[in-house]
């Protein structure tokens, strides 16, 4: 399983993710650690197997074993953060003083360059739609790598996230 597969499985109708996915596969806006990295925390982000499997085959030989435990990190405390701080964020009142009470210490030490942690947990955030997470992990990360670095995470999850939806249809109509 490859991107190339993944690639294959896209139907015409959405033929504009296939390209994407090839020509964001290929960006030379990020080193090839945060590259690989944005795209599995996507993957795991877009809870789709088939798209998880393909992109970790893909990529997985770019990353070391710490980045891709890192990668694979962003996208589960991220998945725990980002579900907290949008509650905190629609609730309002006084929660988003108050202490979260939730261990994350990964964030403080994720293993690999904090930068490429903050721009993987930014791709995470995106999919999972938090804004608070969005606009600290952006903050950081527009500072240390650009501007250039957050859209292309932005590119990368927004995506990943549409091919893993497309596969997802594709199999459900296939019985249909």
């Amino acid at each position: 399983m490859s991107i190339d597969s993944l690639k294959d499985r896209i139907p015409d109708y959405a033929k504009d993710l296939r390209l994407n996915l090839g020509s964001l596969a290929n960006d030379v806006t990020l080193n090839p650690q945060q590259l690989a990295g944005t795209f599995v925390a996507s993957a795991i982000a877009s809870r789709n197997d088939e798209v998880t499997r393909a992109v970790v085959a893909h990529f997985g030989s770019a990353l070391s074993e710490q980045a891709l435990a890192a990668a694979k990190s962003a996208a589960a405390i991220m998945g725990m953060n980002n579900i907290y701080y949008r509650f905190v964020h629609m609730a309002g009142g006084d929660y988003a003083k108050m202490p979260a009470q939730l261990r994350m210490s990964v964030i403080g030490n994720p293993g690999i360059e904090k930068t490429d942690f903050e721009l993987w947990c930014l791709a995470v955030s995106a999919i999972n739609g938090c804004d608070l997470c969005v606009t600290s992990h952006e903050k950081i990360v527009r500072e240390e790598l650009g501007s250039a670095a957050v859209q292309t995470a932005a590119r990368i999850a927004a995506t990943v996230h549409a091919v893993a939806v497309t596969l997802q249809e594709v199999d459900a109509l296939k019985g249909a």
